[in-house]
């Protein structure tokens, strides 16, 4: 079932004063794709579906298998139908990101973006898991377990955003990473690639889902200039 939107819950900007209840399930969230990203009940670590499964890299390392029953406060999700493919190899992050975007002309597109391969080394960190009171996402992520490897296969998954929709998701890139054995996951700081296949999913549609039955969204105060710098801080 391929679809040309991508599915969202939530918005990041509801994270950044400190909306991490879940409000969508796992199981409703993959009826409505089966690749994306995303984060757990109480900001607990990475989100990252492949083929129709949900994993969570946890802060301590380890990745396990998400339940049906489990619920997100944010996730992107679409169905996997790429236009295009390319081989890379020899790319770091910052070449890879300039080279898909300009050869992509993402920069006005929404976009899913897809590596799978062997890396020389890669670079995560996990969102520690909270408790209420929640603290804002500035002080939650404000120290963050972080994973390393070298020679990994797995995959990166995530989005490419247009910069004018900073605040409902990530303006520009937004991405995870699974190895191929689950030992390693988590949101990218850091890669190179050696040897690997690329998949781009252009999107005429975002669809925004917003969790209109949760008390604390329908009261909470939203200062964009906030949001935006704590974007750039805590997701970059």
């Amino acid at each position: 079932m391929a679809t040309s939107k991508i599915f969202q819950h939530g918005t990041l900007g509801l994270l950044v004063p400190g909306l991490y209840d879940g409000t969508i399930t796992a199981g409703e969230l993959l009826t409505h794709g089966d690749t994306g990203i995303g984060t757990l009940d109480g900001l607990n670590g990475e989100v990252i579906i492949l083929d129709g499964h949900a994993y969570q890299a946890r802060e301590d390392g380890q990745v396990r298998e998400i339940d049906a029953t489990e619920t997100l406060p944010f996730a992107s999700v679409h169905f996997e139908a790429p236009q295009h493919t390319a081989k890379l190899q020899q790319l770091n992050q910052a070449a890879f990101q300039q080279q898909v975007q300009a050869d992509y002309q993402l920069t006005n597109v929404f976009a899913a973006v897809r590596v799978d391969g062997l890396f020389k080394h890669i670079k995560t960190r996990v969102a520690p898991h909270q408790v209420k009171p929640y603290q804002s996402l500035v002080a939650a992520t404000a120290k963050q377990p972080e994973f390393e490897g070298t020679n990994v296969q797995g995959t990166i998954i995530g989005y490419f955003a247009p910069h004018l929709f900073q605040g409902a998701t990530v303006g520009g890139f937004h991405l995870h990473f699974l190895s191929a054995d689950h030992q390693l996951g988590g949101h990218l700081l850091d890669f190179e690639i050696d040897q690997a296949q690329l998949k781009v999913q252009n999107f005429a549609d975002f669809q925004v889902h917003l969790p209109i039955d949760n008390a604390d969204y329908l009261t909470e105060k939203f200062d964009n200039a906030t949001i935006d710098a704590a974007i750039n801080q805590a997701e970059r």
